[in-house]
C-alpha cells in the first residue's frame, strides 16, 4: 500500500477519534480503512519474520502475536480510556494502612511463606539518562555495590536467616540480557538461585504511514533504533511465553513480589507476604499493589480509583486534559502507585490462557535520527490490577518507594542519611526528620561519571531540608550540609567548596577558587 494511501487512512483513523459520527456508512467505512491498516502491518511484520532465522523466528512470531493484539486494540480505541464522572474514590477497605496489616503479627512457620514466594525485578532500562553505558542495575549506588549486587545480598539474607529458597527473576530486555548474564556468573557460590528471561522486542512504528520502521530482523546499523521493549506491562505474556511461571508453579511457588530494580526501597516485606498467604482460600488476594502517599514531587505518580465497580490504576496518560490539574492534586488524590507489586502465579497462568489481560495502551511518541516521528505502544503492570480477583492495595511508609533515576536521587543513597545492612539501606536513626532532602542538581552532575569527580567524599546531610547547585562546583572533603544550602556557580565561574566546610542555610554565589601554591 502506498505511502499517500496510508497517510489517508491515518487521517481518517484519527478523526474518528474525535468525531462522534451518526452515520452507518462513515463507521462502514472507518471499519475497513482499520482492517486495511492491520493487513498491511499484518503483512509488514510476516516480511520481517522472514529474514529471522531458527530460535529467533520462533521467538519473533510469538512477540509478533502480543504486538498485533496491542495495535488491533490501538486503532479501536476512542478518546481516553475513562469517563472521568465514573471515576470514585476507592472504598475504604480497598487500600488498607500498612499498620494494619503489620499488627497481625507473624507466625512462626513464615518459612513456609518465604518458600510460595518468588522476586522478579524488572532489569530493562539502561543507565543512558544517568551518563551510563550498559544496564542501569550495573551502576554501583553504595560502596562499589550495584543495584543487582544490593537486590542479591537481600534475598540471600532471607534465604540464610530463615533457612528459605526464595529465587529471584531477572526480567531482561534485548538491550540488557547479554551484559546482565555475563555478570550473573559472579552470584554462583550465592545462596539465591537466579533465573532470567527477555521481555518483547516490538518494531517502532513509522508515525505517518503507521508500518513498522524495521526493514529485517537485526538490531545493529540501521536497525539500531527501530526496536523497543514495550514497558513492563509485557511482564505477564512474556513470563508466560519463557515457561518459566509454569516452571515455578510446579516447584509449588504461589506468588512474585515484583518491583522496578533501581527502587532500593523495594526489599520483601513479610507482613505483607503473610497477609497474602494467610486470607482463606474463598478469598485468596491475587493483586496487592503497594501505594505510599503523595507530595508535591509525585502529582504524576498513577493512583488507584474504584471504576466500574472495579479497583483500577489510573495513570496521567489516561487524564482528559481538563482534568489533569485535578489528577495532580494532592486532595482528591492522596496515594500513587509504587511499582511494588505482589501476584499470584497461577492467576497470571489463568488470565494468560483466557486471553483476559487487559491493560490500557500508553502510545509514547519518539523521534528518531534524521527527525522520524515513530510511536511506540506500551503498558504498565500496575494496569492490570482491575483484572484479578479481591485486588488491594496497602498504603506502605515512603521508606518503600526510594527510587535512583538522577545523580540528585545517588547523591542521597550514597550520604549518611542510610546505613546499609544485607542489602538493604535503611534512614539513619540520627536523622530527626522521617522524610529525606529535596536535593537538586544541575547540569554538571548529570552524568555519573562527571558527578563523581566533583564529590571528593559525599556531604555529611543528616541535617539538610534542601539543596540545590548549579554551575561548575566541586566539594572537597568532610563538608557538611544544614537547612537549606543553594551554590550557584554563574557561567565562566568555579565555585570549590573547601574542605571540612560547615554550611548552614547558606546561599553561596558568584566565585570561590581554591587554589594548590
Amino acid at each position: 500500500m502506498r505511502t499517500s494511501t496510508l497517510r489517508c487512512l491515518v487521517l481518517i483513523v484519527g478523526l474518528s477519534k474525535e468525531l462522534p459520527s451518526n452515520s452507518n456508512k462513515m463507521a462502514q467505512f472507518q471499519e475497513v480503512m482499520r482492517q486495511q491498516l492491520e493487513s498491511s502491518m499484518h503483512a509488514e511484520l510476516e516480511k520481517l519474520v522472514g529474514t529471522a532465522k531458527g530460535a529467533e523466528a520462533k521467538v519473533s512470531k510469538k512477540d509478533f502475536e502480543g504486538f498485533r493484539k496491542l495495535f488491533h486494540r490501538f486503532l479501536q480505541v476512542k478518546g481516553p480510556s475513562v469517563e472521568w464522572s465514573k471515576i470514585n474514590r476507592p472504598p475504604e477497605d480497598s487500600i488498607q494502612p500498612y499498620d494494619k496489616i503489620k499488627a497481625k503479627g507473624l507466625p512462626h512457620y513464615i518459612a513456609d511463606s518465604l518458600n510460595k514466594l518468588v522476586v522478579v525485578k524488572l532489569n530493562g532500562g539502561l543507565g543512558t539518562s544517568m551518563g551510563c553505558k550498559g544496564p542501569k542495575s550495573l551502576i554501583s549506588v553504595r560502596n562499589e555495590n550495584t543495584f543487582l549486587d544490593l537486590t542479591v545480598q537481600q534475598i540471600e539474607h532471607l534465604n540464610k536467616t530463615y533457612n528459605a529458597d526464595v529465587p529471584l527473576v531477572l526480567m531482561n530486555s534485548f538491550n540488557t540480557d547479554e551484559d546482565t548474564k555475563k555478570i550473573l556468573q559472579k552470584y554462583t557460590h550465592h545462596r539465591v538461585k537466579i533465573h532470567t528471561f527477555n521481555q518483547s522486542r516490538y518494531p517502532r512504528i513509522n508515525k505517518e504511514s503507521l508500518l513498522p520502521v524495521a526493514k529485517d530482523m537485526a538490531m545493529t546499523g540501521e536497525n539500531a533504533d527501530v526496536w523497543y521493549p514495550p514497558g513492563h506491562g509485557d511482564i505477564y505474556a512474556s513470563f508466560y511465553n519463557s515457561g518459566l511461571l509454569e516452571r515455578l508453579i510446579a516447584e509449588g511457588k504461589e506468588y512474585i513480589f515484583v518491583s522496578n530494580i533501581d527502587n532500593l526501597g523495594a526489599t520483601v516485606d513479610l507482613y505483607i507476604l503473610n497477609h497474602l498467604v494467610s486470607q482463606p482460600n474463598g478469598k485468596r488476594c491475587e493483586f496487592i499493589m503497594e501505594v505510599t502517599d503523595k507530595t508535591r514531587a509525585d502529582v504524576k505518580g498513577g493512583t488507584l480509583i474504584q471504576y466500574d465497580g472495579k479497583l483500577r490504576l489510573l495513570e496521567i496518560a489516561q487524564v482528559p486534559k481538563a482534568h489533569v490539574d485535578e489528577f495532580k492534586s494532592v486532595t482528591k488524590f492522596k496515594i500513587f502507585n509504587t511499582n511494588n507489586l505482589w501476584i499470584s502465579l497461577s492467576a497470571i497462568k489463568r488470565l494468560q490462557e483466557q486471553n483476559a489481560m487487559d491493560m490500557e495502551i500508553i502510545v509514547n511518541p519518539k523521534t528518531l535520527d534524521g527527525d522520524l516521528n515513530v510511536i511506540q505502544l506500551e503498558t504498565a503492570v500496575g494496569a492490570a490490577i482491575k483484572c484479578f480477583d479481591n485486588a488491594l492495595g496497602i498504603n506502605v511508609p515512603r521508606s518503600r518507594f526510594l527510587p535512583v533515576k538522577t545523580t540528585s536521587d545517588l547523591l542521597l543513597v550514597m550520604s549518611n542519611l542510610y546505613s546499609l545492612e544485607a542489602g538493604s539501606l535503611t534512614m539513619s536513626e540520627r536523622r530527626e526528620f522521617p522524610t529525606t532532602p529535596h536535593v537538586k542538581l544541575g547540569s554538571s552532575f548529570t552524568k555519573v561519571q562527571e558527578y563523581l569527580t566533583r564529590f571528593e567524599s559525599i556531604p555529611d546531610m543528616l541535617e539538610l531540608d534542601h539543596l540545590t547547585v548549579s554551575g561548575d562546583v566541586t566539594f572537597g572533603k568532610h563538608v557538611s550540609l544544614k537547612g537549606t544550602v543553594i551554590i550557584i556557580a554563574n557561567h565562566g565561574d568555579r565555585i570549590d567548596i573547601p574542605a571540612g566546610s560547615m554550611l548552614e542555610n547558606k546561599i553561596v554565589s558568584g566565585n570561590l577558587r581554591i587554589l594548590d601554591h
